[in-house]
């Protein structure tokens, strides 16, 4: 039985395409049994309807201790170290409610052109320095650092500090759990003296509102909900864009006509920013698991409770189902926003609208200033970054 269970995340030919595996399994087996790093085994979710359900669904909870372990340390990685009273039920949608307000599209917007000038101030720089690059240590991590920090209220000169934990605690084969120990008390240390420090001299910051919120008379975030809070906006605010800045600029160089169309057509910014969204598959490594909380049926297929399913968007995000021609680029493409990178339901990422906004700076940026830039090693010689639970491509080194 052990021999016909197939390894996840699936091998593949190609850097930028997907695993052959998806779209077979979507077709034949959309609940597959698959076995994780970890070694033990969950339910991979392929079609968009069903992964959709899971995500949306309140009788599929968000892994815990309970769920399959993902990653190969003891505590079963990332996943398995739910903050629970705030992310289930009346907890999560309080302190949605707290954080909601700070990440409306009308008030992230404002922030365009502060993020413009530090995109420009980092090209500057590059073309400073004069070409090959590596674009992620140029501009995918210090760009998001500098926002979520500016937001935040942390220095940005610690953008190496927080790679390295963020690194470290997304394990899922490459850290110890003694490493992973020492990165969460570093990082909750690093974040208690930030909130120490705010608590004594407030600014205009999220960090500041949030510190006063948890003072304030009704508690409305204990020190233990405002330190995981503060934690992940920094780990999340900057971990996925900083890699998906790379992933774009990769996959429309790859192809260079993709590239091209955003010089000749600026207006197919938005667009090609939701298509490559919507058709990456290196950067979810393996989805937030999900545990049937009864017994249920999954696209017909029957699901016992306290089964720990895994609802593989990037697949989802590919399944004809929903997007016809569903493998083509196709920056027009009017349901392209209606995929499931960011998640659906009660949570659906806080904080896409930030990250849209940082991408589409960074293309049309990249466009207007950089209209001669390509891969300096061609798109055979990109790797993926492997044994994370956010993927992502090694150095991108380009030229111009």
């Amino acid at each position: 039985m052990t021999e016909s269970v197939p390894t996840y995340p699936f091998d593949r030919k190609e850097t930028l395409e997907p695993p052959r595996e998806w779209s077979e399994l979507q077709e034949r087996c959309p609940v597959a049994h698959v076995r994780l790093p970890s070694g033990d085994t969950a339910q991979l979710v392929t079609r968009y309807d069903d992964v959709r359900a899971l995500l949306t669904d309140p009788r599929f909870r968000r892994g815990g201790q309970d769920a399959a372990r993902v990653a190969t340390t003891p505590d079963g990685g990332l996943f398995a170290r739910n903050t629970m009273s705030i992310t289930e039920g009346e907890g999560h949608r309080r302190w949605r409610r707290l954080l909601t307000r700070s990440f409306t599209i009308k008030k992230i917007e404002t922030w365009r052109p502060r993020v413009q000038r530090m995109a420009d101030d980092l090209v500057d720089a590059m073309l400073e320095a004069g070409p090959p690059a590596d674009l992620s240590a140029r501009l995918g991590l210090p760009l998001p650092v500098q926002v979520i920090c500016a937001l935040v209220g942390a220095p940005a000169e610690d953008q190496d500090r927080f790679a390295h934990w963020s690194q470290v605690m997304l394990t899922l084969t490459r850290h110890t759990q003694e490493e992973v120990q020492r990165a969460y008390e570093e990082f909750d240390a690093y974040v208690s003296a930030l909130v120490d420090a705010r608590r004594a001299d407030p600014g205009d910051d999220l960090l500041s509102e949030l510190t006063q919120v948890s003072d304030s008379e009704d508690g409305r975030l204990s020190h233990e909900e405002l330190i995981a809070t503060v934690r992940a906006l920094l780990l999340a605010g900057h971990e996925t864009t900083s890699n998906m800045i790379v992933i774009m600029t990769a996959m429309l160089l790859s192809e260079r006509e993709r590239y091209q169309a955003v010089i000749d057509d600026p207006g197919l910014i938005p667009g090609t920013v939701e298509e490559v969204l919507r058709l990456d598959s290196t950067l979810s490594v393996v989805g937030f698991p999900r545990v049937a909380g009864e017994d249920l049926e999954v696209g017909g297929v029957p699901v016992p409770a306290g089964s720990t399913l895994i609802p593989c968007r990037p697949a989802a995000n590919r399944d004809p189902r929903k997007f016809d021609d569903p493998d083509r680029f196709d920056p027009h493409r009017t349901n392209a926003n209606q995929h499931l990178t960011f998640g659906a339901g009660p949570h659906f990422c806080l904080g896409q609208p930030l990250a849209r906004l940082e991408l589409q700076v960074v293309l049309d940026t990249l466009t207007r200033r950089l209209p001669t830039l390509a891969l300096r090693d061609g798109a055979e010689a990109l790797r993926l970054r492997t044994g994370l639970l956010s993927g992502g491509l090694e150095n991108v080194w380009v030229t111009w």
